[in-house]
């Protein structure tokens, strides 16, 4: 505990995280109401998270809470979850036990070290996906902001908005506008107030003297919450099943949304976090939040970017948020009862707003036609299908792109030539290759360099070429640019050494290198179909008895 916790900062620490958590309360207020769980789990989840995933994260100054697509996500956890069992009570002990898997498969991956693959997700599927989870989030407060109840589900709430305006009670609409503007209009003059907490307070206070008729949180349960162990140790085998799927979905978009997060307070704090420890601090965080009936979270870009920016440095910050936030919960409570659902309406809109990725909408019409196209397809699909149908068809498109464009490259690069003709090129020793071959041969000796990752998409071109060799009686294989090579590459190597040989030409390879060397060997190209005095490594002078 005496590493994890730093006091050398106190005051610096305090300050970021009590400003923090003032910033978290109305998020953790909305998102909880949003989620369908109620207010008091979203605080709980900022409670939970802000504490443990501070304790045993790998980035020091970020701030964990519930998130808007991690909020997304749990809303469609409830929904199937009432569906199955009837209601919301007995659905809860399905719900929370989702919540705690998703913690748990987050500590798996940290441990296995799952951390360093985030970073290789596509630009394209990130945006796409983040944009998606932006209009899903504005959509679910068109309702809400007229005052309304409406349905759960994305496709129901776009084909009953337009009847539904004729029904919007006013005073919701409007205050759901002031609380947009003052969001956004506040910090020009004044950023030591956060704008969202201001807005609650005076707009919450307004609505309450003027006794307007608009519907509110309503009760808010105080003092220390329950415990749902034993109720989530209790599901069966089947609901195990049932909920794997959300699960493991909340688990990766919680990796990547954290993830995220860190490298933006990487940059401002000029630290360098540990992505497999982060991701163990955020599952540790969320397990303890749905043991006590909150919401899931990650590392939040707003609270965490506060923090750091004003004063903290360590560790203590974040712990100083969730304090701070159960200290509201057991005092103010009842005062939160009369906050007004369009207000949070409006700062959810505006969360909405922010988690749009402009920079790659605008660039839309820039970037090759291929990314934007995966851009696009996940942003749809992420709104109207799924949200991990939608990140796995985006890394599928986005690998299918990059190996063509590989390719591509590699078709570009790869070239066959005479032996004189690749010498003179190269100069005396190409590639450090040394040749002693016979003068009656050199007519009769092409040289294949080949460049790049000799994979699949590469192999069906080096096939092909091989029908347009004439009168040659050895292909020598230049390798010297090649440091990796996938099953497909030796297996189609294997049929052109084959094909080769029925045309009686010989084949050798030069200037391999070792990890290619080692799986020719394991899948016996070499020696059964090129002798090893035929295989040169890198470097190594290449001889030929006549």
């Amino acid at each position: 505990m005496k590493t994890r916790f730093d006091f050398s900062n106190w005051r610096g620490d305090f300050s970021g995280g009590l400003t923090a958590g003032i910033v978290a309360l109305p998020l953790a207020l909305a998102f909880g109401v949003q989620s369908g769980l109620g207010a008091v789990a979203g605080v709980y989840g900022a409670i939970t998270l802000g504490v443990f995933s501070s304790l045993f994260g790998g980035t020091k100054t970020q701030i964990s809470g519930p998130t808007g697509p991690m909020t997304v996500v749990a809303i469609m956890v409830v929904l199937h979850s009432v569906e199955r069992t009837g209601s919301l009570e007995a659905a809860l002990p399905l719900v929370l036990a989702t919540f705690m898997l998703a913690g748990a498969l987050q500590v798996v991956f940290g441990l296995v070290r799952f951390g360093n693959a985030v970073k290789f997700i596509p630009y394209p599927v990130i945006s796409g996906f983040m944009t998606g989870i932006a209009i899903i989030t504005v959509l679910i407060q068109l309702f809400p902001a007229m005052g309304l109840t409406g349905p759960k589900m994305f496709i129901d709430i776009i084909m009953e908005f337009p009847a539904a305006i004729s029904q919007a009670n006013l005073t919701a609409v409007w205050m759901t506008l002031v609380t947009v503007g003052i969001v956004y209009l506040v910090p020009k003059f004044s950023k030591k107030v956060p704008s969202s907490l201001f807005a609650l307070i005076v707009l919450t206070m307004l609505a309450h003297i003027m006794d307007l008729n608009i519907p509110v949180i309503g009760d808010i349960p105080q003092g220390l919450p329950d415990f749902h162990l034993g109720a989530i140790l209790g599901i069966s085998l089947k609901d195990i099943i049932f909920i794997l799927v959300p699960a493991i979905t909340l688990a990766l978009l919680g990796c990547v949304d954290s993830l995220l997060t860190s490298v933006i307070v990487d940059n401002i704090s000029k630290t360098r976090h540990d992505s497999n420890q982060e991701l163990v601090g955020q599952g540790i965080g969320n397990m303890m939040s749905a043991i006590i009936g909150g919401l899931p979270g990650a590392g939040t870009t707003m609270t965490s970017v506060i923090n750091t920016t004003t004063g903290a440095r360590t560790r203590l910050g974040g712990a100083v948020h969730g304090v701070f936030l159960l200290a509201v919960l057991l005092g103010v409570g009842q005062y939160a009862e009369h906050i007004p659902l369009a207000v949070l309406a409006g700062i959810l809109i505006t969360i909405g707003f922010n988690i749009v990725d402009y920079k790659g909408l605008k660039d839309l019409f820039k970037i090759p036609r291929s990314e934007a196209m995966v851009l696009v397809t996940v942003m749809l699909m992420t709104v109207f299908v799924d949200l991990i149908k939608a990140v796995a068809v985006g890394m599928v498109l986005a690998t299918f792109i990059f190996m063509k464009k590989i390719a591509e490259v590699g078709e570009r690069e790869t070239k066959m030539s005479p032996l004189a003709e690749f010498a003179s090129n190269q100069g005396e020793k190409p590639f450090g290759a040394t040749f002693n071959i016979p003068e009656e041969m050199t007519g009769k000796v092409y040289v294949e360099s080949v460049k790049g990752p000799l994979f699949f998409g590469l192999a069906g071109k080096l096939l092909e070429r091989i029908d347009s060799l004439g009168d040659v009686k050895l292909l020598i294989f230049d390798l010297g640019r090649v440091h990796y090579i996938d099953q497909t590459g030796v297996y189609a190597l294997e049929e052109i050494i084959t094909r080769l040989r029925e045309k009686g030409i010989d084949v050798m390879f030069i200037n391999v290198h070792n990890e290619p060397l080692g799986l020719f060997k394991k899948l016996h190209v070499v020696p059964q179909l090129v002798p090893e005095q035929r295989c040169f490594l890198q470097n190594q002078p290449v001889a030929m008895a006549s």
